[in-house]
């Protein structure tokens, strides 16, 4: 049995604690907040509740394989069920579509819509990622990069120099699909010119997948790995901030904090990397990816449409994102708006201009700018910049160069969000292995 200590408790820490604790290895995580969950954890104020995350995830599989490695199913705990519809996108040029997710023939028919061949473009687009996605599934989503054993393909597509900017440019005439390919990346702060072009087969995953939500917030889901740890007899300090990586003889043999050494035989780092001194020149070549300005808002529901989807995207100079659903008590409706892009003045100020004025509906607001965010949660969310394809090998996970320590969460994984999040806890799992 080895001494494990996960330092972070948001989503890549639990899940890795969760793993290798049914592994049979003697695990105490650290996290410095009060409680679990990281960015899973929502935003409360009286009797409403925001989600801080997003609301939905894709690759269920993931989720679903993460509870059964490490003890019960996840059925037996809570749902996740599908979103038909999880979002409605609005352009410049008046025109909105209602996109679902999980079916090709589904996305065809909606985009149709928006004028004959439009459709049969997305589809066309989408269906050419399906090379990248197995490739880069088995070599580097699933298992950790080895370049001595992954396909010729998925060594093509690391080093290609194409980005996802030239791409959409050369793939996709209408600026409205440009707009759809490029929003998962536009999101997450990234600059469409330094993203690799397979970065965009987040859309076929969506496609193949769908999108899946869990009834009551997906905050449901950090609970559910919090308990899953108690279950465990994982050790959990909360309150606790590492402060290093403690290295003697060459290899990592405890983790410092403000009390004192944690004794372990291996670290697991599940937080921004540059916040322990041992990690940080090892991950001096990446570059944060802020979070967007958000503003958590408490509305006055009355004549709010009873159908608005999950989230409504606005494209533009600035994207904004509203998200419809979080918890509130009748007549009140709980909405969160995200910007991304230049917003030079109030939010929701920016958002009526184009064409979603919220202001005189505002009972109650929370605003969260991205430096706030980071500092709330330790880190970023959003893991790290896309700084063209050597962002790959930059980041840190599974493997770090320092013996002894491995990396998993936001800032260790090539993809993006939740799914890809918790594939990074499985990497940390499989390279540990069983006790």
């Amino acid at each position: 049995m080895s001494r494990v200590v996960v330092v972070g408790g948001g989503l890549g820490g639990t899940a890795a604690a969760a793993r290798l604790a049914k592994l049979g290895h003697d695990v105490h995580l650290l996290e410095r907040a009060g409680a679990l969950g990281g960015a899973l954890v929502p935003v409360r104020s009286g009797d409403l509740t925001w989600e801080s995350a997003t609301a939905s995830t894709t690759l269920p599989a993931v989720v679903r394989d993460l509870f059964r490695k490490s003890g019960r199913p996840l059925e037996r705990e809570l749902d996740l069920v599908p979103l038909a519809v999880p979002r409605e996108h609005r352009f410049p040029d008046g025109s909105r579509v209602r996109l679902p997710t999980g079916s090709r023939a589904a996305q065809l028919e909606a985009l149709e819509g928006l004028g004959a061949g439009v459709g049969t473009a997305w589809v066309d687009h989408v269906a050419a990622y399906a090379p990248a996605w197995e490739a880069l599934r088995r070599d580097l989503f699933e298992r950790p990069w080895a370049p001595d054993l992954a396909t010729a393909e998925a060594r093509d597509l690391l080093r290609s120099r194409t980005s996802l900017h030239r791409h959409l440019r050369r793939s996709l005439r209408d600026p409205r699909l440009r707009a759809l390919a490029a929003h998962p990346a536009v999101l997450g702060g990234h600059d469409l010119r330094a993203v690799p072009w397979w970065v965009g087969l987040e859309t076929y995953v969506e496609q193949r997948s769908g999108t899946w939500t869990v009834p009551g917030g997906m905050h449901r889901l950090g609970e559910a790995l919090a308990d899953r740890l108690a279950t465990r007899r994982v050790t959990v300090s909360l309150g606790t901030a590492a402060t290093d990586v403690v290295v003697r003889g060459g290899r990592a043999v405890a983790v410092a904090t403000a009390a004192g050494e944690v004794d372990a035989d291996v670290v697991v780092c599940a937080v921004d990397p540059r916040g322990l001194p041992t990690l940080a020149p090892h991950a001096a070549r990446t570059t944060p990816a802020l979070p967007p300005v958000v503003a958590h808002v408490a509305l006055d529901a009355t004549g709010l449409p009873d159908d608005a989807p999950p989230e409504v995207v606005v494209h533009g100079e600035t994207t904004f994102v509203v998200r419809t659903g979080g918890q509130a008590p009748p007549g009140r409706a709980a909405w969160t708006v995200l910007g991304r892009g230049p917003v030079s003045e109030d939010l929701l100020r920016a958002l009526a201009r184009v064409g979603v004025d919220l202001r005189e509906r505002v009972l109650e607001r929370h605003d969260l700018s991205p430096l706030q965010a980071v500092q709330r949660w330790g880190g970023s969310p959003y893991g790290v910049l896309w700084q063209g394809r050597r962002s790959v090998t930059d980041r840190l996970g599974p493997r770090t160069p320092v013996p002894g320590v491995l990396a998993c969460g936001a800032h260790a994984t090539s993809g993006a969000g939740l799914p890809f999040v918790g594939l990074s806890a499985a990497l940390v799992a499989e390279v540990v292995g069983p006790a």
